[in-house]
């Protein structure tokens, strides 16, 4: 059996009179970096729970996305990172928000559910747990960025809690979906969150259901305006269209991210894949970071709705 890797930087582009060619080859190197991280998993046979996992902590790493290193900053200029993650074989999950020293939020996420009885933990037990558990830590300043102090200048500024892209020429909340060679699927999302957000703000991203989830039908992680996202229920909804209403993964996509969630205000964008291997990178916005591998083929990676 095939298999299929399908990773997210955030939906939304720079205008494009900042897409400069360099930027654009930075941006897709990312995108390129984490499908080489957890396509190597599952192109040795790995499981699609591990091949999420190494790739979005490969975007963590990278400081041109909105998690881990390069995390936007909240209103009083703090780093607080969310991140979770879900096996579909066994509807199994881990989650964090609001740390502040886990240099990558998706392995604490791992840790949460494998050695506690838990989903979610928070906030400094959280930051906590994954030092006691050996997980990598930094201090706070290892995760800003000079990029990121200046948008957090032009959104206090303005007035203005902001998604990432509507003031930066970096991307947001990253994730990941696949499918492995034994038809497992799993979903992992991280992000920083919102430029100038209030502090202990926790959005979609953390929450099962809602930023991410995977089940034995389809893995979904999402990007957006996080609140929209939660109300809608979205990564869930879009697994209960297909299991309820037997709608194709594309058109379940569609329904979420182009419908659902701008029926609750908000604007974003969604990656999935189903249990025969079938992705779909659906966005409401300009673009979307995205890229794409399946087994037999080549990676792929885009930035703008042009590119598709």
């Amino acid at each position: 059996m095939s298999w299929t890797l399908v990773v997210h930087g955030g939906a939304g582009t720079p205008p494009a009179e900042e897409l400069t060619p360099e930027r654009i080859a930075l941006y897709e190197g990312g995108l390129r970096e984490a499908l080489a991280a957890g396509g190597a998993v599952l192109a040795a046979g790995g499981d699609a729970l591990a091949a999420v996992i190494a790739a979005v902590a490969a975007l963590e790493d990278d400081p041109l996305f909105n998690a881990g290193r390069g995390a936007t900053l909240t209103s009083s200029g703090r780093v607080e990172m969310d991140a979770s993650l879900m096996d579909g074989a066994t509807r199994q999950a881990g989650a964090v928000a609001g740390v502040t020293r886990i240099r990558n939020p998706i392995r604490a996420a791992e840790a949460v559910m494998r050695r506690t009885k838990h989903v979610l933990l928070a906030g400094p037990a959280a930051d906590a747990f994954a030092a006691a558990e050996g997980l990598a830590m930094e201090e706070p300043g290892y995760f800003e960025t000079p990029h990121r102090r200046a948008q957090l200048e032009i959104a206090l500024k303005r007035g203005v809690m902001a998604q990432d892209h509507d003031i930066s020429t970096k991307v947001g909340t990253v994730g990941a979906v696949a499918r492995d060679a034994q038809g497992r699927l799993a979903a992992a999302t991280s992000t920083g969150g919102m430029t100038n957000k209030r502090d202990g703000r926790i959005g979609d991203s953390p929450i099962i259901g809602a930023g991410t989830w995977a089940d034995t039908t389809v893995a979904v992680s999402c990007t957006g305006m996080g609140e929209a996202f939660i109300r809608a229920a979205a990564a869930h909804e879009l697994s209960a269209l297909m299991r309820y209403r037997g709608l194709s993964v594309q058109a379940a996509a569609e329904q979420v991210a182009l419908c659902d969630v701008p029926d609750q205000g908000g604007s974003g964008g969604l990656i999935a894949v189903d249990a025969a291997g079938v992705p779909a990178l659906v966005f409401g916005t300009p673009g979307m970071h995205r890229g794409v591998w399946r087994a037999g083929g080549a990676p792929e990676v885009a930035i703008r709705r042009a590119e598709t």
